[in-house]
């Protein structure tokens, strides 16, 4: 085995070199910005801690950033802690951007008392950002050192040690420049509250956003477009996001990331001030802010659905070709990879949803986990005790009866569960003394909305759905063509309130006590009216960020399962949605009225053999076809004429765009 190249790293100033994790600032003694280490100056005068290029110097001075020549190292020079706020008062730099040093030269002075006067720390931090990626381990010398010596003796990765050898060593920092661009059209970092991040965009909480420069910004090399909704002001980069963001903080400091408290204050001043003071206004307003939280909730594990959607495809076509048995541990196994994130969804719509509403999300993630708990599960499905207003009642608590429904597969009553724990934190953090908070605070908050959903919320979206559900069988029993036209249509809306688990039961039982289900074949032709509407999005959309989604969602939604084009897009962007239904209502409206049958649970395009008679072939197979392609047309063109159109992607657009969009690559 080859040996690992070690590289050295100076001390950036004279002082006592000290661990990390001795550093009194979290994000950097955590190593969320890398392995490095800290040092208690003994004077201001600050030197390079390695040969190479500066990359990055924060508009506030209190950050410099280096590349090294040899081995790409991303080296970090943070003066103070939480010095972003002395708007650069203390220090005064000797380099720039672009600039060529060697270890030891004079980069930089801060006036340390300027610091101090200031009631903050002078502690100098080193880190190297791309740690992960480059290095084994690096190991620090403590102790007293003058500025320029060798303190700590780092082991590049094997990647990284054959990378170099090659020749063929990755481009770092190459966001740097692009990061220093959009703070400065953003206003500076003084005209910044806090920045987030999505899959595609950088979300800015801004003071004024007026002071942004929307045509600069939306014009960079590396930028698709400017949008502004919700209180944000969002820059759209596309894949290299996650990268992009890591540049921006690194120069506006970690203490601007993730800031949910003043984000969410943003947000809730600048909502306020936009609020339609009209009835009609009101209600379209409060429709806009519940898909919004739905969809951005959503967001981050749309990938991971219609991963799994795929994989479920996969799987249904093992069977249906005889390559695989369900009652092989084979299928199993594979199963369990593409069902594990269905099952356990309140746990991950949990934890995002805390982070969209405020509350804390690793209780929400709790919360979901209480939910998908096995026992509970098992109660869900388990005998009735009595029922009440048609629900069962399968459970007791404290001698009350109570209907436990199921709530793997579901969203909606985390949401709701997430906007009650964002108003009751709060609530409990002013009322429970600070010495008791942490322990009382998710206690309190995971036995409230816990037991608000289980005993409330749940057993209203039972009664709802069951409602629905026979209001469902009593319509398809009195036209079969009618129902077809209205459940087409609003299925996929159950969906999204998780009303539709009430049909479910009725489709089974129609394929547990006759073999086959009309109704079943009338909700497959809704999911194919997703897809058809993401497709013509995927193939009509210029923007790579929709592409991307767009794609893996339409093979999702043919594989039947929907939650990624609704979530991801069509949703999202309102018309599509309704083109998709419009398509939806259509083929169920032929279903229906074919009386087209189904023998299997797997619907959509890939549920093909499910409309097989297996006593032999009839109509069925072939109106299955005949709907789908019906369906697919109507809510392709309808979506490509009338559903989307790039520009949607920007609530407001304010930048015209003078380039193409392959100029971002």
């Amino acid at each position: 085995m080859a040996k690992m190249q070690a590289v050295t790293i100076s001390t950036p100033v004279n002082g006592d070199v000290i661990q990390l994790k001795a550093v009194k600032d979290p994000v950097f003694s955590a190593g969320m910005m890398g392995l490095g280490f800290g040092v208690q100056p003994s004077d201001g005068q600050i030197v390079a801690p390695v040969s190479g290029k500066v990359t990055m110097v924060a508009e506030t001075k209190h950050a410099l950033g280096f590349a090294t020549p040899d081995n790409n190292l991303e080296v970090l020079v943070h003066l103070g802690i939480d010095t972003v706020e002395l708007k650069g008062k203390p220090f005064e730099l000797k380099v720039g951007v672009g600039d060529e040093v060697k270890a030891g030269d004079l980069i930089a002075t801060m006036d340390m008392d300027m610091i101090k006067a200031a009631n903050k720390q002078d502690t100098v931090i080193l880190a190297v950002t791309n740690s992960s990626d480059k290095l084994e381990s690096l190991d620090i010398h403590e102790g007293t050192a003058t500025a320029g010596t060798a303190v700590a003796t780092g082991r590049l990765n094997a990647n990284t040690f054959n990378a170099k050898r090659q020749g063929r060593l990755p481009k770092e920092g190459k966001y740097d420049e692009l990061a220093t661009e959009i703070i400065k059209n953003v206003g500076g970092v003084d005209n910044i509250s806090s920045l987030i991040h999505c899959i595609t965009r950088l979300r800015f909480y801004l003071k004024d956003e007026s002071k942004a420069n929307d045509e600069v910004i939306a014009n960079l090399k590396g930028v698709i477009d400017v949008a502004k909704a919700a209180g944000q002001y969002q820059v759209i980069i596309g894949p290299a996001v996650t990268d992009v963001y890591d540049a921006v903080i690194k120069q506006i400091g970690p203490e601007l990331s993730n800031d949910a408290e003043t984000a969410k204050a943003v947000a809730e001043t600048t909502a306020a001030a936009n609020r339609p003071t009209t009835v009609w206004g009101k209600i379209k307003w409060g429709f806009s802010s519940l898909i919004g939280v739905i969809t951005g909730s959503m967001m981050p594990v749309i990938g991971l659905l219609a991963a799994s959607g795929i994989l479920k495809g996969v799987l249904a076509l093992l069977t249906t070709f005889k390559l695989v048995s369900p009652t092989d541990s084979t299928y199993v196994i594979i199963n369990a990879m593409g069902d594990s994130v269905f099952y356990f969804l309140p746990i991950f719509v949990g934890f995002t949803a805390g982070k969209k509403l405020g509350a804390d999300p690793v209780i929400m993630g709790i919360i979901g986990g209480v939910l998908t708990y096995p026992a509970l599960v098992t109660m869900a499905s388990g005998k009735a005790i009595s029922s009440i207003l048609g629900m069962s009642v399968n459970a007791t608590f404290f001698g009350l009866p109570v209907h436990m429904a199921s709530y793997t597969y579901s969203i909606f009553p985390m949401i709701a569960g997430a906007w009650l724990a964002s108003k009751l934190e709060p609530w409990l953090k002013r009322v429970i003394p600070t010495v008791l908070r942490m322990i009382f605070v998710p206690l309190f908050e995971v036995i409230i909305v816990s037991g608000v959903i289980i005993l409330f919320l749940g057993p209203i979206i039972t009664m709802l759905s069951t409602g629905l559900a026979n209001g469902i069988v009593w319509i398809y029993n009195l036209s079969p063509s009618i129902s077809g036209l209205l459940i087409g249509g609003f299925y996929q809306v159950l969906v999204i309130f998780g009303l539709h688990w009430a049909v479910v039961p009725i489709v089974a039982n129609d394929i547990a006590s006759t073999g086959h289900s009309y109704l079943n074949a009338i909700i497959s032709a809704t999911m194919v009216a997703q897809g058809g509407a993401v497709m013509a999005i995927a193939l009509k959309s210029k923007l790579a960020n929709i592409k991307e989604l767009a794609w893996p969602a339409t093979i999702s939604a043919f594989s039947g399962v929907t939650e990624p084009a609704m979530y991801g897009i069509n949703l999202k962007y309102g018309r599509a949605f309704v083109t998709a239904s419009i398509g939806a209502a259509v083929g169920g409206f032929l279903t229906g009225l074919m009386r087209v049958n189904m023998w299997g649970f797997t619907g959509s395009l890939i549920g093909f053999t499910s409309f097989v008679n297996p006593k032999g072939m009839d109509f069925s197979f072939w109106g299955f076809w005949i709907a789908s392609v019906a369906t697919v047309i109507v809510s392709f063109t309808l979506t490509w004429l009338f559903g989307f159109k790039d520009e949607d992607v920007n609530a407001v657009k304010t930048a015209p765009k003078k380039r193409h969009l392959g100029e971002t690559a």
